[in-house]
């Protein structure tokens, strides 16, 4: 048993996904189904030994983020109505965030260097936390752009010579898939994803493709097609259509759009080998 515990492909895949699927199973009638995408993260996390706080590097402090996020969707969905304003200023909250998650790093490049890094990683965290956010109240959009993200982010850190942030990418992946397995077989009935959810999906998922950028060789282009999932999630699927086919509709609108980030990251490998 251990030793299938310590395999690499079970921690952020099977592990995630079965803890994942049984939270939500057991949670969504409490309207916290959203609690999987969680789940599923700590079980990778744990499995993988990077269930620690301290020291507080980068991606600890990743972890304190992550941990944060499913907590502050809590208090946002049982505490009060959330708005299109909620969605900004957690997107603003979680890419300040970023600044701090990164900040030994930045502080050791040049001043203007360090901005520019610094900024643009709070833009595209900032931008992925809010339109992650706003499909709060569409459990199969919301489903499907966690699963693109995650995955997305995992294989393209995987590309970018990361693989424990490729860990948590796939392990995020495999547990927003499970959340949106539940949702397809519940049908009509309602799997509520709300920010506990999204703004968890949302968090993950950028702060690991952030943290590829930063600490491996993941590039600008790469986290811009990243950035465009939550986009892709919009795409069109007929309400009309069985809940299962909506799934599986945006589902290869928001994978293809991961799958070009690992796909561009795998080439850039290629050119500079």
């Amino acid at each position: 048993m251990d030793a299938w515990l310590n395999d690499p492909m079970v921690q952020a895949s099977l592990a995630p996904f079965v803890v994942a699927l049984a939270v939500a199973v057991v949670l969504f009638k409490f309207r916290l189904g959203g609690l999987a995408a969680i789940a599923g993260f700590c079980t990778t996390a744990y499995l993988a030994g990077g269930l620690q706080f301290t020291p507080l590097t980068a991606t600890r402090k990743l972890m304190v983020l992550a941990l944060a996020a499913p907590a502050i969707g809590l208090l946002a969905d049982f505490a009060f109505k959330a708005t299109r304003a909620t969605e900004i200023v957690l997107g603003v909250v979680f890419g300040a965030a970023s600044a701090w998650m990164f900040s030994t790093v930045l502080a050791q490049r040049p001043g203007l260097q360090a901005l520019i890094l610094g900024g643009g990683v709070a833009l595209f965290v900032a931008w992925t936390v809010g339109a992650m956010a706003s499909l709060r109240g569409d459990p199969v959009r919301a489903g499907a752009a966690g699963l693109g993200l995650g995955l997305g982010a995992g294989f393209a850190a995987l590309m970018a010579a990361s693989a424990s942030l490729a860990q948590y990418g796939m392990g995020l992946g495999a547990a927003c898939g499970a959340f949106l397995l539940v949702q397809m077989i519940a049908g009509r009935r309602r799997i509520d994803a709300g920010l506990t959810y999204t703004l968890t999906a949302g968090a993950i998922g950028a702060l690991v493709a952030a943290a590829a950028l930063v600490l491996a060789n993941l590039r600008w282009i790469e986290l811009a097609i990243l950035a465009a999932v939550p986009l892709a999630a919009r795409l069109p699927a007929p309400r009309r259509w069985p809940v299962w086919t909506q799934a599986i509709v945006v589902s290869f609108y928001t994978l293809a759009c991961g799958a070009a980030a690992a796909v561009i990251a795998y080439l850039a490998t290629r050119g500079s080998s």
